[in-house]
């Protein structure tokens, strides 16, 4: 099939996007917004929240499952992202799907360049790239947090689904530094059954704190 002009271009655009995207100089943006920070060490701050797409950890009980794919979203470039984001907060937070599936140096770099605060919910599972103020690590059984960024997490915030996830949680503690902040928090659609467990567990161990979801107790992104 003899290839045009027209699909040419179309396929080196798309080969140039690709390459942007590898480099994180573009990111598959899902969305971005400003709100309140809902969850963890610094639940009730003001933030402006930038969701990436791209996750392969697959946690059955993820509520953002539409940012898996990240062809879904478009490939956006950092400076445009950096711009919105210093408009609305001095305190960023970059979420997923799973952000460190990309280069984040890029979009690090310009942030802070805007002398804004960087935080990062992370499942843990690839390499720590970027430069962060605040590290939330959020491990997952399907795909286990990499050694660095055990030991550079500020807040270690365990969901809990199940009776198991308390055992597991205890195990996760012992691999981030004696610094890191201790969280744990009720997966969404069963945390009637998991609250009265996680309360026991924190009065027992005191080291850990109760993290909800207040955000959707608020009602807002």
């Amino acid at each position: 099939m003899k290839t045009t002009a027209k699909t040419y271009l179309c396929r080196m655009l798309e080969k140039t996007l690709q390459q942007q995207v590898e480099k994180g100089t573009m990111l598959p943006l899902m969305e971005e917004f400003y709100t309140i920070q809902g969850e963890g060490y610094h639940t009730g701050r003001a933030a402006y929240f930038i969701r990436v797409g791209g996750c392969d950890v697959g946690c059955h009980w993820c509520d953002v499952k539409e940012s898996w794919a990240p062809e879904k979203h478009p490939p956006t470039g950092v400076d445009h992202i950096v711009a919105n984001a210093a408009k609305y907060s001095k305190t960023i937070v970059v979420t997923g799907g799973e952000p460190l599936t990309w280069n984040m140096e890029p979009l690090t770099t310009g942030l802070k360049n805007a002398g804004l605060d960087i935080h990062i919910e992370t499942s843990g599972a690839y390499p720590l790239t970027g430069q962060w103020d605040w590290i939330c690590l959020s491990p997952k059984k399907a795909k286990m947090p990499l050694q660095e960024v055990y030991l550079s997490a500020h807040e270690l915030k365990v969901i809990v689904f199940n009776r198991h996830d308390l055992a597991f949680a205890k195990a996760e503690s012992e691999k981030v530094s004696s610094q890191c902040k201790l969280f744990l928090q009720p997966e969404w659609s069963v945390r009637e059954k998991m609250i009265p467990l996680i309360t026991e567990f924190v009065m027992e161990n005191p080291k850990w704190q109760v993290s909800l979801q207040t955000h959707k107790y608020l009602n807002i992104p």
